[in-house]
């Protein structure tokens, strides 16, 4: 594909994620196509922050997400799949949220209500990186400042959208278009068999799994996953 024919792109960051998240690849990426980092902060249902992207997406385009953007990103791909060039599903899973977790979901909440978001990411971050990145205070820092910048209503409105996503597995089977499935071989959040389920049950799906890699694939091994869009990119 030439830079000419280049389709723009459309990344959607993950729970209490901002535009941080994808630093790297629009870096990587932005000199050769359009990049739009999506807002999922206003709605408080995946349909909804689907719509909204989409009514500032390009026409036709191609799209990733990141955990819960994986989540947005199934939804964008239910209501608008003729504008879907390609996909990638980063870090994330087609499954409903598990009954059990609404409880702690809404626990967090009222923490960030009562501590604010950045306390809320400090419970959350062992299960975001990779054990030994814990103590690389920069990276900590931009992860914590990514949950400051969010905010805490931001923050409600996301889980809320979380507890009431539908399951997503049974329509992996009508995307058609290249689609990416990647995850960081030590993912806690979603792990490896999670992403194999999704590739599983998508079409051109290609599989990657990255060694010594947590859940923030993208800013924990930027290199590694630039290399993968880029191939997927290509495809």
């Amino acid at each position: 594909m030439t830079e000419a024919m280049a389709e723009p792109m459309v990344l959607v960051p993950g729970l209490l994620c901002s535009p941080a998240l994808f630093s790297h690849q629009v870096k990587a990426l932005g000199g050769k196509r359009p990049v739009l980092v999506a807002d999922h902060t206003r709605s408080d249902r995946m349909e909804a922050i689907a719509a909204d992207i989409l009514a500032v997406a390009p026409p036709r385009f191609a799209l990733a997400g990141l955990s819960m953007g994986g989540y947005i990103a199934m939804a964008i791909a239910r209501a608008a799949p003729e504008r879907v060039t390609r996909i990638a599903f980063l870090d994330t899973s087609a499954r409903p949220d598990p009954p059990d977790r609404e409880a702690d979901r809404r626990r967090l909440v009222e923490l960030a209500r009562a501590r604010g978001a950045r306390e809320v990411q400090k419970v959350l971050l062992p299960r975001l990186v990779h054990p030994d990145r814990l103590t690389e205070a920069g990276l900590v820092e931009i992860i914590l400042q990514m949950a400051e910048d969010t905010g805490v209503e931001a923050f409600a409105r996301q889980q809320e959208a979380i507890i009431a996503r539908p399951d997503s597995r049974p329509g992996l089977a009508a995307i058609k278009v290249p689609a990416l499935v990647l995850v960081g071989e030590q993912d806690l959040q979603t792990p490896p068999d999670i992403a194999r389920e999704i590739a599983d049950s998508t079409p051109n799906a290609k599989l990657v799994v990255i060694p010594h890699c947590g859940h923030l694939s993208t800013m924990e091994r930027p290199d590694v996953v630039n290399a993968a869009i880029e191939a997927w990119l290509g495809a």
